[in-house]
């Protein structure tokens, strides 16, 4: 959660001024944004106060600002990185692909091969259909729900994100009773039964009290990959209460998918969705998604299958679906992937991390904690004052509202501080590590991370 850029260059504080001084050409191209963008940015997560960094280049696990800044990525293109920025295969197979041709407006191999790339890793996924991004696949996956099951409503997760289309615009980060956001019907909004993240009593009575629930969709390992985590029981626990209810089961593996496991939360958990969503490391970092799932469900979009059963077929047109630029990219990735311990190698160097990063909030004498699962790490900063340690932090002992409330002004002022020492994160002080990044990754990142803490203490910005 970030603070509203300002204008005012005017602060006492020694992390801005150290950043303002080290990012001129960022400053300058912000400046230029603020005419061109609202709120001068392209993206949500990228409102930075007083600005965010503008980056030249990127390299495996590191990237370098206009001003020649070079930092340690944690952001990994919102989770599509899984092998680092530019991967020599990867980087080779687009090149080879563009130079090929980026649009035939006709099928080309390439996209045969990608889908084959995804069916070697996701034994659900009987057909598949590409788009263009992962918002896409989930609007497409409740599409599919609501025309196989002839029910409207969608059981969903208070504060899983599912793209920004008008069926998720609600229950993420807020209007948690069901009310629609600016611009989103009424109607739309009321078509969703929003129930708390591991509450599997709560998920039985509104599949046994609405039957006109279609379906119910979550982020596998819990939202913005397990910040508020799930445990694969629940998930289990899930997928047997939709069958019970004559509900389907989309798991949106937008994020977790080929990082929990090369298969996706579904493979390293055992469960078989009926639809599945993709996006990110789908497309080896590209643009591009896809909606996975049952054949009898797919055929929805089969102009053969509908005739023959009389139905009208659900429309799908697109004009960068299976793209052979993003197909290509895609292919590559996926086959390290499936040939590789990249999966493993990315999580293991994040449990390296995070037991770091507790080191020296260990040190600080801070009743924080660094946690997460997979390739994946988040920061708790306990605003209830909780009697923790950092090594010792249970995050499924936490509510949804308590793991997710960090001060906007700390926060941002951690970002900054971050930055300063070369280190980037989300702005939720988390992020997602991929195959290339190291131990000396790591042990950078720990000394990063100390002095951002001791640039903090000294703002007084830390808790006494």
């Amino acid at each position: 959660m970030s603070t509203t850029v300002s204008d005012d260059s005017r602060t006492n504080s020694r992390i801005v001024t150290a950043y303002r001084q080290r990012t001129p050409g960022s400053a300058e191209m912000s400046r230029q944004a603020q005419d061109l963008f609202p709120s001068g940015i392209t993206h949500d997560a990228r409102n930075v106060d007083p600005y965010g960094i503008y980056v030249a280049r990127a390299a495996g696990p590191h990237k370098w600002d206009v001003d020649g800044n070079k930092y340690i990525d944690y952001f990994g293109g919102h989770g599509a990185l899984i092998l680092g920025h530019n991967h020599p295969k990867v980087v080779a197979a687009i090149t080879e692909a563009m130079q090929e041709g980026s649009q035939f407006g006709a099928s080309h191999p390439r996209e045969i091969g990608w889908a084959n790339a995804v069916k070697r890793l996701v034994p659900s996924a009987e057909r598949l259909r590409f788009t263009s991004s992962g918002t896409e696949a989930t609007l497409m996956a409740v599409r599919l729900a609501r025309a196989f099951t002839g029910k409207e409503t969608l059981l969903r997760f208070k504060g899983h994100f599912h793209g920004w289309h008008d069926q998720m615009a609600n229950g993420y980060s807020n209007h948690y009773d069901g009310t629609p956001t600016p611009g989103v019907l009424p109607s739309v909004a009321q078509k969703s039964v929003l129930v708390n993240p591991g509450d599997i009593a709560a998920v039985e009575a509104a599949l046994k009290n609405n039957p006109d629930i279609c379906a119910a969709i979550l982020e596998p390992t819990g939202s913005s990959f397990g910040q508020v985590p799930l445990k694969a029981e629940f998930v289990q626990e899930l997928r047997r209460l939709t069958t019970k209810y004559g509900a389907l089961l989309i798991m949106d593996e937008v994020v977790t998918g080929f990082r929990a496991a090369p298969g996706g939360a579904q493979v390293a958990w055992g469960i078989t969705p009926d639809l599945s969503s993709w996006a990110k490391i789908l497309a080896g970092g590209m643009p591009g998604g896809c909606v996975t799932g049952r054949k009898d469900i797919l055929d929805l979009l089969d102009f053969t299958a509908s005739a023959k059963a009389g139905r009208e077929k659900i429309g799908h047109p697109g004009t960068f679906n299976a793209n052979p630029v993003s197909a290509a990219a895609g292919i590559a990735c996926l086959t390290i992937l499936a040939e590789t311990d990249a999966v493993q190698k990315a999580s293991d160097t994040a449990a390296s991390l995070r037991q770091g990063l507790n080191d020296v909030l260990a040190e600080y004498g801070l009743k924080w904690s660094v946690y997460g699962t997979y390739s994946g790490f988040h920061l708790f900063v306990n605003p209830k004052n909780r009697d923790i340690t950092p090594h010792g932090f249970d995050s499924y002992a936490v509510e949804m509202e308590e793991l997710k409330s960090q001060p906007q002004k700390l926060n941002n002022r951690m970002r900054i501080a971050l930055l300063v020492n070369g280190v980037d994160t989300n702005p939720r002080i988390g992020g997602l590590l991929s195959a290339s990044h190291t131990a000396q990754d790591v042990a950078e990142t720990v000394a990063a991370w100390r002095e951002a803490l001791k640039m903090l203490k000294a703002e007084g910005e830390l808790p006494n």
